[in-house]
């Protein structure tokens, strides 16, 4: 049985994140995903630390994480040659996926237009800060952008924190393996749309765009209150965060007033329920300063385990605060099989977070490693776009590609 993108090919012009946890995505899915890489230096992340290094081996981890499942193709584009080769590998593909920098493409002569010219069917997907599509470009749209600023200018980073402290990041990364997520969403739908029309199109995912709209507690808040939403601060429910235990935190949330009586009856203070200081979500808000140290005695005299267990059993869904090495152990995590297994040849055998959602009727992931810089380069020349052993050495005594190993 076939994955269920068997049979697409996607063209990955991508570096760093984004666009490479995107097109894993499509690679663990099934497509043939062909990554294409400058000659000699290759996709930035395999410089980036931490690195893995066995018998004068090194490889970098965050390219490794991302990059499986995918052929590794070393052709320099800038060369008209190069150029050439590229196109002809985009008129039999079935995607693009890229995030260069707006405009860098289109001065190539290789962005949306040219290509959807030469490959009508073809689905562009273009990752960018602030987005490209014709007519919503915005005055930021030639921007550079890192993750961290579309946290910034979400919103986000403002309600991370707490209040007598700068606003503060999330995890490294968020915004661009997100709109990895995000672009792959859209890239279903648009070939899900040429099954019906013939035609590709445009995929436009913006950093900005997709965080905003991750951040729609803080819209909606705002947008029907003009409530803020502010660091560190409880204005409508409360408990709610990290609480210390004998041996680590739990996480705690108490969204309604049936929860609430749960937690009063597992900690021993049904005198709580209807005291006028905690019987609504406001009022245990407004009266934090009151209701922490109880609920932190309580918790402070118990195991996370032993939390966990008697907030779960009363009806109060809880969990302890993981570190990596909890997440590793977690039999939870053993029995999902969220840490797949992939065997590089040359420096071992790896876990890596499994794409999700588990699908009943598709075998299970491919765990192919990630290729060595030029891996595939003479096997796409050859079997993808015909070219005979003579012409590809002359190529890459050129420099219009890398052959590797």
């Amino acid at each position: 049985m076939d994955r269920p993108l068997s049979g697409i090919r996607v063209i990955g012009m991508e570096q760093y994140m984004a666009a490479p946890y995107c097109t894993m995505l499509l690679a663990d899915a099934g497509a043939e995903v062909i990554k294409v890489e400058r000659p000699g230096r290759g996709d930035a992340r395999r410089s980036i630390p931490p690195f893995v290094e066995k018998d004068g081996k090194r490889k970098a981890g965050g390219f490794m994480s991302y990059n499986r499942n995918k052929k590794s193709f070393a052709l320099n584009v800038q060369h008209p040659k190069g150029a050439e080769i590229y196109r002809r590998l985009v008129a039999g593909a079935d995607v693009v996926v890229e995030n260069s920098r707006p405009g860098s493409m289109d001065k190539l002569e290789l962005g949306w237009q040219a290509m959807h010219a030469l490959n009508p069917r073809l689905v562009y997907a273009a990752i960018s800060g602030f987005g490209r599509m014709p007519g919503y470009e915005g005055p930021y749209g030639n921007r550079p952008a890192f993750d961290i600023v579309a946290e910034a200018m979400s919103g986000i980073m403002n309600a991370v924190g707490f209040k007598d402290k700068p606003p503060s990041w999330t995890i490294y990364g968020l915004a661009d393996i997100h709109s990895g997520m995000v672009t792959a969403w859209g890239i279903m739908q648009a070939l899900f749309m040429r099954e019906r029309t013939g035609v590709g199109q445009l995929v436009d995912s913006a950093l900005f765009d997709n965080m905003l709209a991750l951040n729609e507690r803080m819209v909606t808040l705002y947008s029907v209150a003009r409530q803020p939403t502010n660091r560190g601060e409880h204005t409508v429910l409360y408990p709610r965060g990290a609480f210390l235990c004998r041996d680590g935190y739990v996480a705690l949330n108490v969204p309604d007033d049936i929860i609430w009586k749960n937690l009063c009856a597992a900690i021993g203070r049904e005198d709580l329920i209807d005291d006028e200081r905690s019987r609504s979500g406001t009022a245990r808000a407004a009266n934090e300063a009151f209701l922490a140290p109880i609920i932190e005695k309580w918790l402070a005299e118990r195991t996370r385990a032993e939390a966990v267990d008697a907030f779960n059993a009363a009806g109060v869904p809880t969990g302890p605060v993981y570190t990596a090495e909890d997440v590793f152990e977690d039999p939870q995590v053993a029995a999902r099989g969220m840490l797949m297994p992939v065997t590089d040849p040359e420096i071992g055998t790896h876990r890596f977070a499994r794409t999700v959602p588990h699908l009943s009727e598709a075998p299970e992931l491919p765990a192919e490693p990630a290729p060595n810089l030029g891996q595939h380069t003479a096997a796409i020349m050859r079997e993808i776009l015909g070219y005979d052993d003579d012409a590809i050495r002359v190529l890459a005594d050129e420099k219009v590609i890398q052959l590797g190993g």
